[in-house]
């Protein structure tokens, strides 16, 4: 049988999702985890790779397994040999047609800034910090022109193995609550760094050393030379990923500060 998890997870500590030799990784811990609830080899296939730091409440993996386990089990099991930094939310059986990566119409992230200042003691390696203060209004100008199919070139990493840079972004909202600026983005697909990307770019127009029109200027250039660095992983969440019916999963955890 065929069975979708929903992971969270805290990235701090991590070497990002995908398994590595000798080094703790997202994949490599739950697939042990998982490797002794259905006492056989389990291998997984996310919906989104991420990197070293960077968190998820809503990430879904899928796997194929010849052991007969209720879908209790498959949590409860799998949450007993995993770090207090991962958890199983829910599991659901679903059919061969499903993949977590190729079913998925769209991915959701949201980048979470404290803007004060003073760096934070409490949840910093949960959240990005800049102390100069932001305009959000002008990085919503800036982030409406993201909208839409373009060739995101100028906000890709040197290491990004995608065959094409064109991407489709459906929405980007930045918004803030007290000192925290929150940049929530939901695309089709995300290129290696896209989002840390776009955000280093956003935070230099928020900071009023750019102008909003600055990031139409870079997706016509398509150089990632002439874009900010890239922003800390830190504050990256990935949050949703949406699936065409018959596959409706359970909604994330609302235990965030996103």
């Amino acid at each position: 049988m065929r069975i979708a998890l929903g992971v969270e997870y805290n990235g701090h500590g991590y070497y990002g999702w995908q398994a590595q030799q000798a080094l703790p990784t997202i994949q490599g811990m739950l697939e042990m985890a998982l490797s002794k609830v259905a006492n056989e080899a389990i291998t997984l296939t996310c919906a989104g790779r991420t990197d070293a730091g960077v968190h998820a409440i809503a990430q879904v993996v899928h796997f194929d397994t010849q052991a007969k386990r209720n879908l209790r089990a498959w949590i409860r099991g799998a949450n007993t040999y995993l770090p207090n930094a991962i958890a199983v939310r829910w599991a659901q059986e679903v059919d061969e047609q499903f993949h977590a990566r190729f079913s998925a119409m769209s991915r959701r992230y949201c980048y979470v800034i404290f803007n004060y200042p003073t760096r934070p003691a409490l949840f910093n390696a949960q959240v990005s910090w800049y102390y100069s203060n932001l305009d959000v209004e002008s990085m919503q100008s800036a982030a409406n022109y993201l909208i839409g199919e373009h060739d995101f070139s100028s906000f890709r990493s040197a290491q990004c193995m995608s065959r094409t840079a064109m991407r489709h972004v459906v929405a980007v909202a930045v918004q803030r609550q007290d000192n925290i600026v929150t940049i929530d983005i939901e695309a089709n697909a995300f290129l290696h760094h896209m989002v840390r990307n776009i955000t280093g770019s956003l935070l230099q127009i928020g900071s009023q050393l750019k102008p909003p029109e600055w990031v139409l200027e870079l997706l016509h250039a398509r150089d990632r030379t002439l874009a900010a660095e890239t922003a800390s992983a830190h504050g990256l969440y990935l949050t949703q990923v949406r699936y065409p019916e018959p596959y409706i999963f359970p909604a994330a955890s609302p235990l965030i500060l996103v």
